[in-house]
């Protein structure tokens, strides 16, 4: 009975400590961002950084009551978890409020949460329970679908709502199907349309698809042994690409909204005309142009805490929210900005290592889904801030400002913490 109980909390300290450090770190970066250019104190509610510094309190205090579950709470009511966030979502469409065109809010007492935040650990952990069951053999297409499922109906709702980013981050969730056995055909299927689909909108339907056709055809020809040819495979390949390009097409000009076809189109460098294209960065970019600048205002070492004349002068418009990344590079540089890196990949790569360590499936399987979110937040924010990608309202983690947002990863790595403590128990 006591070794059970030292087993149960037995956390992974270098998870835990590279928690704590990101989110002071983060706390203190969002100060620098959300505060004057002096400041008398450093809780100030009426402040985002000393609301941040409530939600750290909250978060910490959370943490305790999730330490102290049963582990095998966990997995015995995923599904039930995953249903109450699946009626939260729909709950947003009778009592939800909008904030910047997003049906995304519920408002209680003057406080406002997100429960899209939190489907993300319910979405994980409903996947993570049908995957381990008995039952299900990943491997299967009924079973394929049924996983598929599990994941598309908070991400249809969530879209629905208008918030395209959260609805991307769901996604992500496919590498845990990669690890539990789908075949590997499926992510190169995917990545190709990834690439048509930008090629048709950086060039047009009919070029990409003629270009791919090409290419097809040459590596039927002329790559592939004589014996192994198949004509109606590459033939079906060729039709499937013609509907993707033209679909692409469609759905760019008819279904995207006016600003995600104006943050795309900047992405791609599709406006030639230098007069729009001067006021678009004027008004569509202008974000991301004085996040850029903040940047390289920061050089190796970066100006300093609380130095940033960019974002002391808040040149960047609510900077202390998804592009807080800018404040972390113009006050600490590249070295410091490295150092956040660093601290991401460190902690992914460790929640990996622990989920293979798990003989649970149902352990080993949610702790891919916390890496794959946790991945996808940190790659999009730090792309979307250097230009790399299109502007995607999607958070950094631990760094910006929001309590559903920091809750929500609070209870997604400690969930995955206590299960991989009582890894060492006889479930």
């Amino acid at each position: 009975m006591i070794q059970n109980r030292i087993n149960n909390f037995l956390l992974d300290w270098p998870i835990a400590l590279t928690y704590l450090v990101l989110v002071m770190f983060g706390y203190f970066n969002i100060l620098s961002a959300s505060s004057g250019v002096e400041f008398s104190s450093y809780i100030d509610i009426s402040k985002p950084f000393g609301k941040q510094l409530v939600f750290i309190g909250l978060s910490l205090i959370l943490i305790f009551f999730i330490l102290a579950i049963e582990a095998k709470f966990y997995e015995r009511f995923a599904s039930i978890i995953y249903l109450l966030s699946i009626i939260s979502l729909l709950g947003l469409f009778i009592f939800g409020k909008k904030v910047n065109g997003a049906l995304s809010w519920y408002e209680v007492g003057g406080f406002t949460f997100q429960p899209s935040e939190f489907a993300k650990f319910a979405t994980t952990l409903g996947l993570a329970k049908y995957i381990s069951d008995l039952q299900t053999n990943i491997k299967e297409i009924g079973d394929q679908f049924r996983a598929s499922i599990i994941i598309l109906v908070p991400s249809i709702l969530i879209l629905m709502q208008n918030d395209a980013g959260s609805t991307i981050v769901f996604m992500a969730l496919i590498f845990v199907f990669y690890r539990e056995g789908i075949p590997q055909k499926y992510l190169l299927t995917a990545f190709t349309l990834l690439i048509i689909s930008i090629a048709t909108l950086k060039f047009s339907a009919l070029s990409s698809w003629f270009a791919v056709s090409i290419l097809a055809i040459i590596y039927q020809f002329f790559v592939k042994k004589k014996k192994k040819r198949k004509f109606g495979i590459t033939t079906t390949f060729i039709i499937v690409t013609c509907c993707i390009s033209f679909a692409t097409e469609w759905s760019y000009n008819n279904v995207l909204q006016k600003h995600h076809q104006d943050r795309i189109g900047l992405w791609l460098r599709l406006e030639n005309d230098p007069v729009k294209l001067k006021a678009m960065k004027r008004s569509i970019s202008y974000n991301l142009n004085e996040s850029e600048k903040a940047i390289s205002a920061g050089g190796f070492f970066g100006k300093g805490f609380n130095e940033g004349t960019r974002t002391k002068g808040k040149f960047v418009p609510e900077q202390h929210t998804d592009y807080i990344f800018s404040t972390v590079a113009e006050e600490w540089g590249f070295f410091g900005s490295s150092i956040v890196v660093i601290l991401f990949m460190f902690l992914i790569v460790r929640i990996i290592i622990l989920a293979e360590q798990n003989k649970s499936q149902f352990n080993r399987t949610y702790g891919y889904g916390v890496a794959s979110i946790i991945f996808i937040h940190f790659l999009i924010n730090i792309g979307m801030v250097m230009g790399l990608i299109p502007t995607i309202g999607i958070p950094l983690p631990f760094f910006s400002y929001g309590g559903s947002g920091l809750i929500g990863f609070t209870i997604l790595i400690f969930i995955f913490l206590k299960l991989n403590a009582s890894r060492l128990n006889t479930w």
